[in-house]
């Protein structure tokens, strides 16, 4: 059964629905304290999952390497990472920013190649060029003279550009970060398959593990999002309390909670544990293709067939990266 693969699958999913819900809400919120918002539900998901499942509100048996390495991917992936795609997802709405993060998959897996020692076949290369094609075809356009020119903000290209890439660096230091909790489990002569004592749902450990992980990047995430909301905005408290009192973006903060760092993050580090990271990040690219349907309806997008072109494009050339 390709059980990584499935989770992988069902990733993109999440992804795809928490991509929507979170466009509405950086907009009517503001990346900053949109992020705040929903890291403090998430690590109050996550703290309520924990003590059903390890028996204790905190990531149970990590030690310190295992708090290092995701605190590392925690700035990556979540500071910088979703800072960046929500900046992005203002600027050039999220059926863009996800094109971007297909940016990821190559970056996973030179990242993973660095770190940890994975195969990448010459055909990667290939990949790559077929990836910022399909990028480029669904973003030029004809300019100011006829020439070819940017059809999205500059600005906008940046900013989801970054958050590819730093999604890929940061799965693959949570990769490492998840080896280090096996190694730690090893050390204690816990077996990953052990239920903790004390967990209210008999749930072996190599299921809520990757909640744990999560919930260590998570806690660095929220730290970093309100630091930089109490440095960048002098109103920062204001805009989170008017913020909540925003009915239609706390609901989308919600679903973006649920779907993005709560289910869509944990699952995303459980697939890495049963499949390549190429290959998770490969399925994780499909986001940008299934995004678009729901996105044009919701948003009332007009969708040019060159954008499909170029989203599917750049699907495949992910895929081409760990053929």
């Amino acid at each position: 059964m390709l059980i990584g693969e499935s989770i992988a699958l069902a990733v993109a999913l999440s992804w795809t629905a928490t991509a929507l819900f979170a466009e509405v809400a950086s907009k009517h919120l503001g990346s900053l304290p949109f992020n705040v918002l929903r890291m403090t539900f998430s690590l109050s998901l996550l703290v309520l999952t924990l003590w059903a499942t390890m028996g204790v509100p905190w990531p149970r048996y990590a030690d310190g390497a295992t708090w290092r390495w995701l605190l590392i991917s925690g700035v990556v992936g979540y500071v910088i990472g979703d800072y960046c795609l929500m900046q992005g997802y203002i600027i050039i709405g999220s059926r863009f920013g996800q094109l971007l993060m297909t940016l990821s998959a190559p970056t996973a897996a030179i990242t993973g190649r660095l770190l940890l020692g994975e195969s990448m076949r010459p055909l990667a290369i290939v990949g790559m060029v077929v990836t910022l094609t399909g990028i480029a075809i669904s973003i030029l356009g004809k300019g100011d003279h006829q020439g070819v020119g940017l059809r999205l903000p500059p600005k906008g290209i940046l900013y989801g550009s970054l958050a590819g890439i730093c999604q890929g660096v940061g799965l693959v230091l949570s990769k490492v970060g998840l080896q280090h909790y096996d190694e730690a489990l090893l050390a204690s002569g816990i077996s990953d398959h052990a239920i903790p004592d004390g967990a209210l749902l008999p749930l072996p450990l190599f299921l809520s593990i990757p909640f744990a992980a999560t919930m260590i990047r998570a806690s660095i995430g929220l730290l970093g999002f309100f630091a930089m909301l109490m440095i960048i905005n002098k109103d920062g408290l204001q805009r989170l309390r008017d913020g909540i009192k925003d009915r239609k973006a706390m609901w989308c903060v919600l679903g973006s909670t649920v779907f993005g760092p709560f289910i869509g993050v944990s699952l995303s580090l459980l697939a890495t544990q049963y499949t390549s990271t190429g290959i998770a990040q490969t399925l994780f690219a499909l986001t940008p293709v299934l995004i678009i349907a729901p996105a044009a309806w919701l948003f009332h997008q007009k969708v040019r067939p060159r954008e499909v072109l170029g989203a599917v494009i750049s699907v495949v050339g992910a895929a081409l990266f760990f053929v």
